[in-house]
């Protein structure tokens, strides 16, 4: 069973999330807590496994009170946090320093059952990670930019990324280091609306290409990476010789608006053999049937390595799946695909 603590100043917030995951067999609400300073208490009594925690609460504010958990007493946290601009630059921020993933409080993107559905997941997921884990990713984000030399002519070819728990991270390293020719990068990360166009952004500040959250049509091209937005999917269509995007709604794939799975399929039917496929850390079994037809219509495809994920879901069930051709670890990931490419 596993046990949670949910902190949050609403108590309309802390009782939608208790009831509905009450409905879940293998986990229970051990507690709430309006503030951190009674979570506080509370976390010492009842000792769960996973805190769910609000960023936006009085006396203390979330990403304070975060830092000071890492430091004292880790464990998995998982940010809730309303769909503000102001609220997504936080919530990246609580990312950063050691929460492992970001959920949307309910509204009109994301209905109470949605919510449910993907808090139970997510809670799952982060169960099972060890957090110490998560900061050696971390640190392998912070090591010193790699220098690769210059491309060959690839204005032919896409870049197909999908990553979720943990993936925020993984993903800075595979792309900080890129060249600013580097082909067209299209990508699935789990998150919510909002704070993809905040991921984006700080993405776009770190790398040497340009990163945004992708607009339907938009042109997939050389230097560009462009992040699906959250709650609609990312395909790749072909018109002649030019690939472009389009972005669309549509249900839920393996309780995910993106999925990957739905992009990889794309990128095998209009890409085919001048694609690369690259799945990282994330939870569940998203992107694995879409790699597997990635890799039969002729793409080089990648998996991150169990040692360096931080969860070894999606890349285990890709590989399992038969759909990948390299399994590497995240700090060798940029090196191997350029090498694929040329």
């Amino acid at each position: 069973m596993i046990k949670v603590l949910i902190v949050d100043d609403s108590a309309i917030v802390r009782q939608i999330f208790t009831r509905v995951l009450s409905r879940e067999p293998d986990i229970e609400v051990v507690g709430t807590a309006p503030d951190p300073y009674v979570a506080r208490d509370r976390i010492v009594a009842l000792k769960p496994d996973v805190l769910t925690l609000d960023v936006e609460m009085p006396r203390m504010d979330g990403l304070t009170f975060l830092r000071k958990l890492m430091k004292y007493h880790p464990l998995p946290v998982i940010i809730v946090s309303s769909l503000t601009r102001q609220g997504s630059q936080i919530a990246l921020e609580a990312v950063e320093s050691g929460a492992l993933e970001v959920l949307a409080k309910p509204g009109e993107s994301y209905t109470v059952g949605d919510m449910g559905q993907q808090l139970a997941e997510k809670i799952r997921a982060v169960a099972r990670v060890d957090v110490g884990r998560r900061v050696t990713t971390a640190a392998i984000a912070a090591a010193p930019r790699k220098q690769f030399g210059a491309m060959v002519e690839t204005t032919n070819k896409v870049v197909a990324i999908g990553s979720s728990t943990g993936g925020t991270e993984a993903l800075k390293v595979v792309l900080r280091d890129l060249p600013p020719a580097f082909p067209g990068i299209v990508i699935v990360q789990h998150m919510p609306a909002q704070f993809t166009s905040a991921f984006a952004a700080r993405l776009n500040d770190l790398c040497r290409i340009e990163v945004k959250e992708a607009e339907d049509g938009d042109t997939v091209r050389p230097g560009l990476a462009l992040l699906a937005p959250g709650n609609y999917h990312l395909l790749v269509k072909r018109s002649g010789a030019r690939y472009y995007v389009n972005v669309k709604g549509g249900p839920l794939v393996h309780h995910q608006r993106p999925a990957v799975d739905p992009l990889f399929r794309s990128v095998a039917r209009h890409v085919g053999g001048n694609a690369v496929g690259v799945i990282l850390t994330g939870m569940g079994n998203d992107g694995a049937k879409g790699m597997l037809e990635m890799k039969q219509a002729g793409a080089v495809t990648f998996a991150q390595n169990e040692e360096s994920c931080v969860v070894f879901g999606m890349p285990k069930e890709a590989i399992q799946a038969g759909g990948v051709d390299h399994v590497v670890p995240l700090e060798q990931m940029a090196e191997r695909v350029i090498a694929a490419l040329k």
